[in-house]
């Protein structure tokens, strides 16, 4: 689902983001909007889904997009807000068969591969980390590959909350005992992040541009980089970027 909130206001982003990949053991990655261009989702769920509903009941479809946003907003966040049964419930439409009419709108976002590649090469742990309801991610993953890029995929409605909430993440460690102190998370969600750090990871990077059809948001409290690619650069490639404070060995 794309957000319905706005952007911050002000942006934290000074040079580079601050990852001590020597520091890093384990790098937890967003799908939508980190990898995969949230324009497809943008698309399917302001645009498209709203000119279908619009049809098939008769209705305007500026009406039928003010209604839809409405409902979208009213349940943001929450587990329910990704599953696209619920959605096939609330608007008796069979979200499964229209994403599929539309999934060849799913893309990489510029550069993801090349990252995904070199952190490959790194020896990291590198995962999957969405709130992707999982019929949508075995449908991306079928038109882009993106399980042959990592390690392993995560889908939060296997844990049953959402990755707002600290919830999710105890879930997860429990299944997957990785060290929040040698943790990245790159993700273009702030609540995530907020209860990624609140639970205790010691990295994580904001994306700015997780829709290549619009402009950079503006990020307040996170490193942040426009896309995964400006982690990516020879000079960081030979000389990983080191952190202000040193990490704990």
């Amino acid at each position: 689902m794309p957000s319905m909130s706005a952007p911050s206001t002000t942006s934290l982003h000074n040079g580079d983001p601050v990852v001590a990949w020597d520091c890093v053991d384990t790098v937890l990655l967003d799908m939508d909007g980190t990898l995969l261009d949230l324009a497809f989702d943008n698309y399917f769920w302001t645009e498209f889904i709203p000119a279908h509903y619009a049809q098939v009941r008769g209705m305007r479809e500026k009406d039928a997009r003010e209604a839809l946003l409405d409902r979208y907003r009213s349940i943001e966040g929450r587990l329910a807000w990704y599953c696209i049964d619920h959605w096939s419930e609330a608007l008796d439409l069979d979200i499964r068969a229209l994403k599929r009419t539309q999934r060849h709108r799913v893309c990489y976002l510029p550069g993801a591969t090349d990252f995904l590649a070199w952190l490959r090469e790194t020896g990291k742990r590198v995962l999957l980390v969405t709130n992707a309801h999982p019929y949508t991610l075995a449908l991306k993953v079928a038109e882009t590959g993106l399980d042959a890029h990592v390690h392993d995929m995560v889908s939060s409605h296997n844990f049953l909350a959402p990755k707002e909430t600290r919830l999710f993440w105890h879930r997860f460690h429990a299944g997957e005992p990785f060290d929040p102190s040698r943790t990245v998370l790159i993700e273009d969600s702030l609540p995530v992040l907020q209860a990624a750090t609140e639970f205790g990871l010691a990295s994580t990077v904001a994306i700015r541009r997780p829709d290549s059809r619009r402009p950079p948001r503006q990020i307040d409290g996170y490193p942040s980089v426009d896309g995964v690619r400006e982690l990516l650069n020879p000079a960081q490639a030979a000389h990983p970027p080191v952190a202000a404070a040193s990490c704990n060995s």
